[in-house]
C-alpha cells in the first residue's frame, strides 16, 4: 500500500486507481463515505462564519436540535441530510459570487417581498434547504432583467 505522502504526489485518477484497485467493493464504499464525511465537517463550519449563523440558527435551518447540530460539528452530518448540506452550500456559493461577503449575511435575513416578506432564512426553515437554494438562484435570475 502507497503511503499518504507518496499518494498525494500522484493525480488524483492515478491515486484512485492505486488505492482502490487491489480494495473490495465494501472497503471503496466505505472509505468514500469516510472522504465524503469529512469534507461536510468541515463545511458545516465554513457555512456558518460566511452568513454569520449560530449553531442555533443553524439547527432550525435543518431541523434538528442544537445538539443534533453540534454532533454534526464534530463528526459530519448524516448521510440523509448531506443534500440538505449541499443545497446551503451552493446557495452560499451563489451569494458569494453576486455579492460583497459582509453583505451577505444580512441579506439571508432580510425579510424580501419575492419571497413573501420571508427571508432566505426562513425559506429554509418553513420550506427546506432545496427551497432557498431555489429562492438564492431566483434572486439572480439574469434571464428575468429586460434590456
Amino acid at each position: 500500500m502507497e503511503t499518504t505522502g507518496a499518494l498525494t504526489d500522484l493525480p488524483p485518477e492515478v491515486a484512485a486507481d492505486r488505492l482502490l484497485g487491489s480494495a473490495d467493493a465494501e472497503w471503496a464504499r466505505r472509505f468514500a463515505a469516510e472522504v465524503d464525511r469529512r469534507q461536510a465537517v468541515g463545511r458545516l463550519p465554513a457555512l456558518l462564519a460566511r452568513w454569520r449563523l449560530s449553531n442555533a440558527e443553524a439547527a432550525r435551518l435543518f431541523g434538528v436540535s442544537r445538539q443534533a447540530f453540534s454532533k454534526w460539528l464534530a463528526l459530519g452530518p448524516p448521510a440523509d441530510r448531506e443534500p440538505a448540506v449541499a443545497d446551503l452550500d451552493a446557495a452560499a456559493d451563489l451569494l458569494e459570487r453576486y455579492l460583497r461577503p459582509d453583505r451577505i449575511p444580512a441579506v439571508v435575513r432580510r425579510p424580501s417581498a419575492a419571497l413573501g416578506g420571508r427571508s432566505l432564512l426562513a425559506v429554509a426553515e418553513d420550506d427546506g434547504t432545496h427551497a432557498l437554494l431555489g429562492a438564492a438562484r431566483a434572486m439572480f435570475d439574469l434571464r428575468r432583467v429586460q434590456p
